[in-house]
């Protein structure tokens, strides 16, 4: 449990974000107090909510009543509250499948790649090798989500895939590359297009040079389900030693 945060905040906050990556819509308390049956009234509810919000983990779109997680709770939700969900052992044949039938070309590997973390995650998929090439596959998944209806925000989003320098840069110069698998949220991302955007990237060696792959999408994308589908592919990547 986090140290600033009681236990029922906690839980309250856990099921706030599962119901926000679920619904894409603010979250009210009579919604939690009535679906989750949590014990409490949702006056109770509402309270602690407002405690979450001034400690940072909430916030209120000005056009309703609800709330929705912040950055600063997508990431204590990634990092000690999800509960993620194991790849079929389908899709972890596929993704082998693919890999080792394009092994021994680097740019049909990492198509391969970009398209099997697309496909099994439903997600927009980008990667690219230091030397500067990028690809992206899924681009169709950005409109399923209503949070790039604006056009302004798809247009930012589109705009960065166009720009491989812009990729490049940011896998391999604002990232640090502290673990296996690295999530990130809106402005940690350092683009200013990017600031409603959750990244989830891994990084291996390909031919002797650094190669990323990324699962890309709004900041509250299910990360249980994505999460372990990048891991899987960094430890396949790893595992065959290029």
């Amino acid at each position: 449990m986090n140290d600033s945060l009681t236990a029922r905040q906690t839980q309250i906050l856990k099921i706030l974000v599962d119901e926000y990556i679920d619904s894409a819509n603010p979250v009210g308390s009579e919604i939690l107090e009535r679906k989750y049956r949590l014990g409490v009234s949702s006056a109770t509810v509402r309270s602690e909510m407002v405690e979450l919000t001034k400690k940072g983990y909430l916030k209120q779109p000005h056009t309703s009543a609800g709330r929705i997680p912040t950055s600063k709770a997508m990431k204590f939700y990634v990092g000690q509250l999800m509960e993620e969900r194991s790849m079929s052992l389908s899709d972890e044949v596929k993704v082998k499948t693919e890999v080792m039938k394009a092994k021994d070309n680097t740019d049909n590997l990492m198509e391969e790649l970009t398209e099997s973390l697309s496909d099994v995650t439903n997600s927009l998929a980008i990667s690219a090798i230091e030397d500067g090439r990028s690809w992206h596959y899924g681009l169709s998944h950005v409109f399923d989500n209503p949070e790039f209806c604006d056009l302004a925000i798809c247009g930012g989003v589109l705009s960065f895939l166009e720009s491989g320098e812009e990729v490049n840069d940011l896998f391999f110069h604002r990232l640090n590359w502290e673990n296996p698998v690295e999530v990130l949220f809106g402005e940690e991302l350092g683009f200013p297009e990017l600031k409603l955007v959750g990244l989830t990237a891994t990084t291996f060696n390909l031919g002797g040079k650094r190669a990323a792959l990324a699962v890309l999408g709004p900041t509250r994308i299910k990360y249980q389900v994505v999460i372990p589908v990048v891991r899987h592919i960094n430890n396949l990547m790893n595992s065959l030693g290029w």
